[in-house]
């Protein structure tokens, strides 16, 4: 496919918030050899992103531009059709998103995204995986803060552990920073979805394939205080957990019986109540369509934080393991997790479906699956934290 397709890489959405931080993310890091491009709905905008991206590089004044919108399925087959690899940071997802993953998936091209939301991706899986797998695209969902650190830190955990043997790990999430809009506009769209996203998720189940001979559950858990983070935790039920066992069904290295349970680890304990209490009211609000509205206006997309706030934030996932009579403690940590490490990641996964000695896969596949032990080295290289605790 390299030789006939005349782009690596298409980043769609490049006009937007994120979209801006990836691509000069990939202005600055892209190698020399890259053949990139960006694309969205206005030419316009796209010219100032060029000239923006020229100042950091000027090599990038020659960047092509393609105009494509979400609604007109000609343009993003177009695109898609050019790219070995194209990145959305186009969101919502269960809105917009649907269409450019069924282009992909159609004529061969690996498809990344930020999504972290639960009924896009088993909507995506119904819909188009069977179609990736067959002319070879690789579909890969949640490829940033959602759920990159988990996915691949509960994957570097395992392999600390010893082989063949029945293995357990709790992720414990601390973070400090500003959400994004695209994340938060995903969460009060789940939120007001819950029947909606049960029933793909009951579809989804029914109609996957399960590994045979291995065992793999997720663990709720409860709210309590653990001395392994010095902090209180509560279960954390995001799209998280849901790909790292998804990951551990499709790789043998978990073991013939793997758990997982999934946390966010909070120091003092009216600020663990506030969030309960205020995510409980996020979830009725949602509910109704005049409050769903007025939560949504909360946040713009396109807008974001400061550079300056943006370095003061930062994130870090302990992962505590057991298995074969081991136990280990690991942690995955980095900046600001919402905009500048979710440009990283989404960047350098980009990179790594294009230019790297990976697995044969097709399909929806989680980063794990897909890239592994490739993109945490690049994402080591990049300035991630992967290490071994104790």
């Amino acid at each position: 496919m390299s030789a006939t397709r005349e782009f690596d890489i298409v980043l769609f959405g490049a006009t937007g918030f994120t979209g801006r931080l990836t691509a000069e993310y990939l202005a600055l890091n892209a190698p020399s050899g890259c053949r990139w491009a960006i694309a969205g709905r206005s030419r316009e905008k796209l010219v100032a992103v060029r000239e923006r991206l020229a100042e950091i590089n000027p090599s990038c004044a020659d960047l092509e531009l393609l105009v494509a919108d979400v609604t007109d399925r000609a343009s993003l087959r177009a695109v898609a059709s050019r790219a070995r690899v194209v990145v959305t940071t186009v969101g919502p997802y269960l809105r917009y998103g649907e269409p450019l993953v069924a282009v992909c998936a159609e004529v061969g091209t690996d498809y990344l995204d930020l999504t972290g939301e639960p009924e896009f991706v088993d909507r995506m899986y119904l819909a188009h995986h069977d179609t990736a797998v067959t002319s070879g695209a690789r579909i890969v969902h949640c490829a940033g803060f959602d759920s990159i650190p988990y996915d691949l830190g509960a994957l570097f955990t395992v392999q600390q552990l010893p082989e063949g043997v029945p293995l357990s790990v709790q992720g414990y999430v601390s973070a400090s920073g500003t959400v994004s809009a695209g994340t938060y506009h995903s969460a009060i769209t789940a939120f007001s979805r819950f029947r909606e996203m049960a029933a793909v998720g009951k579809q989804r189940r029914h109609t996957e394939p399960r590994s045979e001979g291995r065992r793999v559950k997720g663990v709720r858990g409860r709210p309590r205080f653990e001395k392994t983070v010095d902090a209180w935790v509560l279960p954390m039920p995001t799209i998280d957990p849901i790909v790292v066992l998804r990951s551990a069904r499709a790789i043998d290295r978990y073991g013939p019986a793997f758990s997982y349970s999934h946390y966010l680890a909070v120091k003092k304990l009216p600020v663990a109540a506030a969030i309960v209490g205020g995510v409980g009211a996020a979830a009725v609000l949602a509910q109704v369509p005049p409050t769903r509205r007025w939560l949504l206006g909360r946040m713009t997309s396109g807008e974001g934080p400061t550079r300056e706030q943006r370095d003061k934030a930062w994130f870090r996932v302990r992962f505590v393991g057991e298995g074969g009579g081991r136990r280990v403690v690991t942690e995955v940590s980095g900046g600001d997790p919402g905009y500048e490490e979710t440009a990283k990641m989404l960047s350098e996964s980009a990179l790594c479906l294009a230019f790297d000695d990976l697995p044969k896969t097709a399909g929806q596949v989680t980063t794990a699956v897909a890239m592994g032990n490739r993109l945490i080295d690049r994402l080591v290289r990049a300035g991630l934290t992967f290490r071994v605790v104790e």
